[in-house]
């Protein structure tokens, strides 16, 4: 494979760098995370007025019928900027190409437009108290009722419901049926009445995460997305985009930027010469390595009209493996600062990596569990039998 971009795909990364250096706007010390997302929603709308959201969308939805490629080169100039994070990520990542996969002309024209300028934030309702790991075991239900059904259940580790509009909802529309089978996939307003949003704090003291409680919320039969119980094959595209593609390639460079500042943080701390630290300082350069030839699979096989399938459980895999070894080398790197936290004096990174490393800890659990991606690995890409 030629790994070689193109004379058009070079002067697209200049596109890119040129518009980033203009226009990016270092974000405030945030006093709250609804600030955070006020200010998210405002920088994520210039992005889209000038088209840098969603680019692989066709252009009659906002997009710019962007190659696999050029969206690669998107996501690695954004991060070396450092630019923040459009706010929307789970509308812009995981819901756009659902919508355009399987909704109607309606739903595109309705739902993908205030997905990209972020004037409607989306949030994912996948997993439940009891169906994390195992999402086919869901109980939620959705009861069939004039011009629509009627859903009650609760899901949990819901990113940004409290902020958000409308949700991605799997729920049982037919109890009778096998585990995969039986599922929808709905779409839920979320400030419909009998919607209970309650924030869950974390390790970190954030609350980005959440249970929600839905009680006899009423969803029209207009907002069914793809077929009435087909949503266990609606969502495993929402997945598939979730664990290895856009995701992956920004998460990469993340990571090359933050290697590097641990380059730095070990010459200025003297342990450069340690030879835990050289070792460990290695293992993450070759962690990337590996990411970075997954992430060229992936693009290859884009680039051929491949859609993404199996395959992204072992880019989700490697990225775990990575982010949560690079994490814990950056707080071995603090030194005797390690257990500090934000605010505190002689810390490195004003507590970055102390944030980082407990964060990390949720890689193996987030977009399914490093278990689940194994078992997929082992059933589908490697035939292996169950049991």
């Amino acid at each position: 494979m030629n790994l070689a971009f193109s004379d058009e795909e070079r002067a697209f990364a200049d596109e890119v760098r040129s518009w980033l250096a203009d226009n990016l706007e270092t974000p405030p010390a945030f006093a709250s995370l609804d600030e955070e997302v006020a200010w998210g929603r405002d920088w994520q709308a210039k992005l889209a007025r000038d088209r840098w959201v969603g680019i692989h969308w066709p252009v009659e939805y906002g997009g710019r019928a962007a190659t696999p490629v050029q969206v690669a080169l998107l996501n690695m100039e954004y991060a070396r900027a450092r630019a923040p994070q459009p706010v929307n990520r789970v509308g812009v990542n995981n819901v756009g190409p659902t919508v355009l996969a399987f909704g109607t002309d309606d739903q595109k024209r309705r739902w993908l437009p205030s997905i990209l300028d972020a004037s409607e934030l989306w949030c994912q309702l996948f997993s439940e108290p009891g169906a994390g790991s195992d999402l086919a075991a869901l109980s939620t239900r959705a009861t069939p009722v004039e011009g629509g059904w009627m859903v009650s259940g609760q899901k949990v580790w819901t990113s940004y419901a409290q902020w958000s509009r409308w949700g991605i909802c799997l729920a049982r529309t037919d109890p009778d049926a096998p585990p995969h089978r039986g599922i929808s996939y709905l779409v839920v307003d979320m400030e419909t009445p009998g919607v209970d949003v309650r924030p869950l704090v974390q390790l970190t003291g954030e609350a980005e995460f959440n249970e929600v409680f839905l009680d006899d919320v009423f969803v029209p039969s207009d907002q069914l997305l793809g077929g009435l119980h087909q949503g266990w094959a609606v969502a495993s595209t929402t997945l598939s985009h979730e664990r290895g593609t856009i995701f992956a390639f920004k998460e990469q460079v993340v990571h090359e930027v933050y290697l590097d500042e641990l380059f730095t943080l070990a010459q200025t701390s003297g342990t450069f010469d340690d030879v835990e630290v050289a070792d460990g300082l290695a293992q993450s350069f070759v962690d990337l390595q590996i990411l970075r030839l997954h992430n060229w699979r992936t693009l290859s096989r884009l680039a051929r009209g491949i859609e993404p399938g199996p395959e992204t459980s072992w880019v989700k895999l490697a990225w775990t493996d990575m982010t949560q070894r690079l994490s814990a080398l950056g707080v071995e790197l603090c030194g005797a600062a390690a257990p500090l936290w934000r605010g505190a004096h002689g810390v490195a990174g004003h507590g970055k990596w102390q944030r980082q490393w407990l964060w990390s800890g949720a890689a193996s659990i987030a977009g399914g569990t490093s278990e689940i991606q194994k078992n997929i690995v082992a059933e589908r890409i490697l035939g292996l039998p169950r049991g």
